[in-house]
Protein backbone atom coordinates (compact mmCIF):
# COMPACT_ATOMS: atom_id res chain seq x y z
CA UNK A 1 0.00 0.00 0.00
CA UNK A 2 2.81 2.38 0.89
CA UNK A 3 4.44 1.84 -2.52
CA UNK A 4 1.16 2.54 -4.33
CA UNK A 5 0.70 5.75 -2.35
CA UNK A 6 4.23 6.87 -3.20
CA UNK A 7 3.79 6.09 -6.90
CA UNK A 8 0.61 8.17 -7.06
CA UNK A 9 2.14 11.17 -5.32
CA UNK A 10 4.10 12.39 -8.41
CA UNK A 11 0.96 11.97 -10.55
CA UNK A 12 -1.07 13.99 -8.06
CA UNK A 13 1.60 16.71 -7.98
CA UNK A 14 1.68 16.73 -11.78
CA UNK A 15 -2.12 17.05 -11.94
CA UNK A 16 -2.04 19.91 -9.42
CA UNK A 17 0.71 21.67 -11.38
CA UNK A 18 -1.19 21.14 -14.63
CA UNK A 19 -4.39 22.52 -13.11
CA UNK A 20 -2.52 25.57 -11.81
CA UNK A 21 -0.89 26.10 -15.22
CA UNK A 22 -4.18 25.78 -17.08
CA UNK A 23 -5.86 28.23 -14.75
CA UNK A 24 -3.25 30.81 -15.86
CA UNK A 25 -3.29 29.92 -19.57
CA UNK A 26 -4.84 32.54 -21.79
CA UNK A 27 -8.16 31.67 -23.34
CA UNK A 28 -9.29 32.45 -26.85
CA UNK A 29 -12.09 34.97 -26.64
CA UNK A 30 -15.27 34.93 -28.69
CA UNK A 31 -15.90 37.88 -31.02
CA UNK A 32 -19.57 38.80 -30.68
CA UNK A 33 -21.24 42.07 -31.55
CA UNK A 34 -17.93 43.78 -32.27
CA UNK A 35 -16.32 42.84 -28.95
CA UNK A 36 -14.07 40.12 -27.60
CA UNK A 37 -15.88 38.32 -24.79
CA UNK A 38 -14.99 35.44 -22.49
CA UNK A 39 -17.00 32.32 -23.16
CA UNK A 40 -19.22 30.82 -20.49
CA UNK A 41 -18.40 27.34 -21.84
CA UNK A 42 -17.83 24.53 -19.38
CA UNK A 43 -15.66 22.57 -21.81
CA UNK A 44 -12.46 23.80 -23.42
CA UNK A 45 -9.99 22.52 -26.02
CA UNK A 46 -6.30 22.95 -25.24
CA UNK A 47 -4.17 24.21 -28.12
CA UNK A 48 -0.61 22.91 -27.81
CA UNK A 49 2.57 24.24 -29.33
CA UNK A 50 3.59 21.18 -31.40
CA UNK A 51 7.29 21.82 -30.73
CA UNK A 52 7.08 22.04 -26.92
CA UNK A 53 3.65 20.57 -26.09
CA UNK A 54 3.04 23.68 -23.98
CA UNK A 55 -0.62 24.75 -23.85
CA UNK A 56 -0.62 28.15 -25.57
CA UNK A 57 -4.34 28.86 -25.34
CA UNK A 58 -7.63 27.24 -24.54
CA UNK A 59 -10.50 27.40 -27.04
CA UNK A 60 -14.07 27.20 -25.75
CA UNK A 61 -16.60 24.64 -26.89
CA UNK A 62 -18.99 27.51 -27.40
CA UNK A 63 -22.39 27.23 -25.77
CA UNK A 64 -25.60 27.10 -27.80
CA UNK A 65 -26.66 30.49 -26.42
CA UNK A 66 -23.30 32.05 -27.39
CA UNK A 67 -23.64 30.66 -30.92
CA UNK A 68 -27.18 32.01 -31.15
CA UNK A 69 -26.03 35.41 -29.86
CA UNK A 70 -23.22 35.50 -32.46
CA UNK A 71 -25.61 34.55 -35.28
CA UNK A 72 -28.10 37.25 -34.24
CA UNK A 73 -25.31 39.82 -34.06
CA UNK A 74 -24.06 38.83 -37.51
CA UNK A 75 -27.56 39.04 -38.97
CA UNK A 76 -27.99 42.49 -37.44
CA UNK A 77 -24.60 43.62 -38.82
CA UNK A 78 -25.59 42.32 -42.24
CA UNK A 79 -28.34 44.92 -42.51
CA UNK A 80 -25.79 47.67 -42.01
CA UNK A 81 -23.23 46.02 -44.32
CA UNK A 82 -25.84 45.71 -47.08
CA UNK A 83 -26.31 49.48 -46.98
CA UNK A 84 -22.55 50.20 -46.89
CA UNK A 85 -21.31 52.01 -49.99
CA UNK A 86 -18.84 50.34 -52.34
CA UNK A 87 -16.24 53.01 -51.57
CA UNK A 88 -16.55 52.34 -47.81
CA UNK A 89 -16.17 48.61 -48.45
CA UNK A 90 -13.05 49.32 -50.48
CA UNK A 91 -11.66 51.39 -47.61
CA UNK A 92 -12.28 48.48 -45.22
CA UNK A 93 -10.41 46.11 -47.56
CA UNK A 94 -7.52 48.59 -47.73
CA UNK A 95 -7.53 48.82 -43.91
CA UNK A 96 -7.48 45.01 -43.67
CA UNK A 97 -4.64 44.89 -46.18
CA UNK A 98 -2.65 47.39 -44.11
CA UNK A 99 -3.34 45.57 -40.82
CA UNK A 100 -2.16 42.24 -42.24
CA UNK A 101 1.01 43.80 -43.67
CA UNK A 102 1.73 45.69 -40.42
CA UNK A 103 1.28 42.53 -38.33
CA UNK A 104 2.69 39.86 -40.64
CA UNK A 105 5.52 38.88 -38.29
CA UNK A 106 3.22 38.52 -35.26
CA UNK A 107 0.69 36.54 -37.32
CA UNK A 108 3.45 34.26 -38.64
CA UNK A 109 4.82 33.68 -35.12
CA UNK A 110 1.34 32.75 -33.93
CA UNK A 111 0.98 30.23 -36.77
CA UNK A 112 4.37 28.72 -35.89
CA UNK A 113 3.42 28.46 -32.21
CA UNK A 114 -0.09 27.07 -32.74
CA UNK A 115 0.33 25.03 -35.94
CA UNK A 116 3.95 23.96 -35.97
CA UNK A 117 4.71 25.43 -39.39
CA UNK A 118 8.19 26.69 -40.09
CA UNK A 119 8.40 30.48 -40.13
CA UNK A 120 8.92 30.78 -43.90
CA UNK A 121 5.83 28.64 -44.57
CA UNK A 122 3.79 30.69 -42.11
CA UNK A 123 4.81 33.87 -43.94
CA UNK A 124 3.88 32.21 -47.24
CA UNK A 125 0.47 31.25 -45.87
CA UNK A 126 -0.20 34.86 -44.92
CA UNK A 127 1.11 36.23 -48.22
CA UNK A 128 -1.08 33.89 -50.29
CA UNK A 129 -4.13 35.01 -48.33
CA UNK A 130 -3.06 38.64 -48.62
CA UNK A 131 -3.12 38.30 -52.42
CA UNK A 132 -6.90 37.85 -52.22
CA UNK A 133 -7.24 40.87 -49.93
CA UNK A 134 -5.09 42.87 -52.38
CA UNK A 135 -7.40 41.80 -55.17
CA UNK A 136 -10.53 42.66 -53.19
CA UNK A 137 -9.21 46.17 -52.64
CA UNK A 138 -10.39 46.57 -56.26
CA UNK A 139 -13.96 45.82 -55.12
CA UNK A 140 -15.59 48.64 -57.13
CA UNK A 141 -14.53 46.84 -60.31
CA UNK A 142 -15.78 43.46 -59.01
CA UNK A 143 -19.14 44.92 -58.05
CA UNK A 144 -19.91 46.26 -61.50
CA UNK A 145 -22.99 44.66 -62.93
CA UNK A 146 -23.37 43.64 -66.55
CA UNK A 147 -25.92 44.59 -69.13
CA UNK A 148 -26.64 42.76 -72.35
CA UNK A 149 -29.15 43.71 -75.04
CA UNK A 150 -30.56 40.32 -76.06
CA UNK A 151 -33.21 41.73 -78.40
CA UNK A 152 -34.32 45.13 -79.68
CA UNK A 153 -36.77 45.45 -76.80
CA UNK A 154 -35.11 43.28 -74.14
CA UNK A 155 -32.10 43.71 -71.87
CA UNK A 156 -30.66 41.39 -69.29
CA UNK A 157 -28.54 42.64 -66.44
CA UNK A 158 -26.88 41.53 -63.24
CA UNK A 159 -26.77 43.29 -59.92
CA UNK A 160 -24.24 42.16 -57.33
CA UNK A 161 -25.32 42.50 -53.75
CA UNK A 162 -24.57 40.84 -50.40
CA UNK A 163 -26.69 37.73 -49.83
CA UNK A 164 -26.39 37.27 -46.08
CA UNK A 165 -24.42 35.83 -43.20
CA UNK A 166 -21.94 33.07 -44.03
CA UNK A 167 -19.58 30.84 -42.07
CA UNK A 168 -16.38 29.15 -43.17
CA UNK A 169 -14.77 25.97 -41.93
CA UNK A 170 -11.04 26.15 -42.52
CA UNK A 171 -8.43 23.39 -42.48
CA UNK A 172 -5.77 23.56 -39.81
CA UNK A 173 -2.90 23.49 -42.28
CA UNK A 174 -3.65 26.87 -43.89
CA UNK A 175 -4.83 28.98 -40.93
CA UNK A 176 -4.36 32.37 -42.64
CA UNK A 177 -4.73 31.66 -46.34
CA UNK A 178 -8.06 29.82 -46.30
CA UNK A 179 -10.02 32.33 -44.18
CA UNK A 180 -8.65 35.13 -46.33
CA UNK A 181 -9.76 33.27 -49.46
CA UNK A 182 -13.27 32.81 -48.09
CA UNK A 183 -14.21 35.94 -46.28
CA UNK A 184 -13.14 39.13 -48.05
Amino acid sequence: MYRLGRSLAPAARFQAALSARLSHTATTKLFIDGQFVESQASEWIDVHNPATQEVVTRVPKTTASELEEAAKSAQSAFGEWRRTSIMRRQKLMLDLQYAIRANTDALAESIVMEQGKVLSDAHGDIMRGLQVVDSMAGIPEYMLGTRLEVAADMDTYTVREPLGVVAGICPFNFPAMMPLWMLP
